[in-house]
């Protein structure tokens, strides 16, 4: 699916279930790794993330668009349209559209945790993961107050 064909789904998405146009720009955004989409204020574009219909298909995606459209309608009418408000909540329930988007299976977006060093307690045996390398002796086990080696993951 390309961009154009996004924008008229989303724009008839808009009529059918809000009875109001969508007026501005979507299009696909591949960077999107953790999220379904995403609705801009300033701009007031909405990106979906392609991944999302690769794996789950129009069904899910079609969810995504409606969550956003949310944000966009009710935003351009100066209405509660953050996720916390009632009238966000209101509005997603009453035009079907998801909370959240489905999770992304391993390799599609999403990096492994890139936590590279542990740091054990010699005494009661806790584990400590780090990003960075650090230097065990100026520090102390938060537990038992023991000494720390340092492992590599």
């Amino acid at each position: 699916m390309e961009n154009e064909e996004l924008q008229q789904w989303i724009e008839q998405v808009s009529l059918d279930h809000f009875g109001v146009p969508f007026t501005h720009e979507a299009l696909f955004n591949r960077r999107l790794t953790t999220t379904g989409g995403r609705y801009m204020l300033k701009s007031h574009r909405i990106e979906i993330n392609p991944h999302q219909l690769e794996v789950y298909g129009r069904e899910e995606v079609e969810k995504i668009i409606k969550h956003e459209l949310c944000h966009y309608h009710l935003h351009i009418r100066g209405r509660g349209y953050q996720h916390r408000d009632p009238e966000f909540k209101a509005l997603l329930q009453k035009v079907g559209g998801s909370r959240f988007c489905q999770s992304l299976p391993d390799g599609k977006g999403r990096k492994p945790l890139p936590y590279r060093y542990k740091l054990v307690c010699k005494s009661c045996g806790t584990e400590y993961l780090r990003k960075r390398k650090v230097d065990p002796k100026r520090y102390r086990c938060g537990r038992c107050a023991g000494k720390l080696l340092l492992r590599e993951i």
